[in-house]
């Protein structure tokens, strides 16, 4: 029998069961979703993008 994969929730870290009883795995509720949306909306969350340069340099 296997054993459903145990998680926790980006968003506050509560454990969330990894299976179809989780309709929002990773996170354990709509609520905890939406807060993550909301971080990568307003760019709180970034995937670098190699071709940026440091604000610092100069020409």
């Amino acid at each position: 029998m296997n054993n459903p994969t145990i998680t926790k929730c980006p968003t506050c870290g509560n454990q969330v069961t990894w299976d179809q009883s989780s309709p929002f795995r990773p996170f354990c509720s709509e609520r905890c979703k939406l807060i993550d949306l909301g971080d990568w909306l307003d760019e709180n969350h970034r995937i670098p993008d190699k071709g940026e340069q440091d604000s610092d340099t100069t020409y």
